[in-house]
């Protein structure tokens, strides 16, 4: 498989044991981990809410928080184009979703680009979040929020799975039996 594979959905859906599983099948991968970008800021990080209206303030705060969230996003789409350009197939996994995700499309240079939407039900979310170490909710947002934002806000572009009932491994197979479906193409308006 050649390409650039981005991994998404939200907080606790399973990207990261996906994206890994997958890069383990592939001869020559890099697991590219979008949130390792968030984590590199020391200080002056500002995280993403669920909204920041009201004072003047939040909006500062909400208008930063987007600057560092599209910076992130900036430099895992330039990590997959290096890792693409040295031989690599680059798995790059984050929460990309609403307008965001198609924008990311336009970041990353590398095609093909294949694009795999994690989109377990929100009771399955709650499971995994509750069974893993880390938390991917917090600073206001619940599973119902972001699951909302998948939903009804993110363009349909990619494969969508429903992992609900599915293992990582039957999650790899059918990215890599359906990996076509996934292909974003290259919109020159889009550049």
């Amino acid at each position: 498989m050649k390409g650039v594979v981005l991994i998404t959905g939200v907080s606790a859906a399973g990207k990261s044991t996906v994206a890994q599983a997958l890069a383990e099948r592939l001869p020559r991968s890099a697991h590219v981990r979008g949130d390792t970008f968030r984590r590199m800021v020391v200080n002056g990080r500002a995280d993403m809410t669920p909204d920041s209206a009201g004072s003047a303030e939040a909006a500062d705060a909400a208008d930063e928080s987007v600057r560092q969230l599209h910076l992130r996003y900036r430099i895992a789409a330039t990590a997959a184009d290096m890792y693409f350009d040295a031989g690599f197939t680059p798995i790059v996994q984050d929460v990309i979703i609403g307008p965001d995700l198609e924008r990311f499309t336009r970041m990353v240079h590398s095609r093909p680009l294949h694009v795999v939407v994690l989109v377990p039900d929100p009771a399955a979310v709650e499971l995994r979040e509750r069974a893993r170490a880390k938390t991917g909710y917090g600073n206001g947002w619940t599973i119902a929020q972001l699951d909302a934002v998948l939903r009804k806000e993110t363009p349909r572009i990619g494969l969508w799975l429903d992992t609900s009932r599915q293992s990582v491994e039957e999650t790899v197979a059918e990215i890599l039996s359906r990996m076509e479906e996934a292909r974003i193409p290259l919109d020159p308006r889009l550049t």
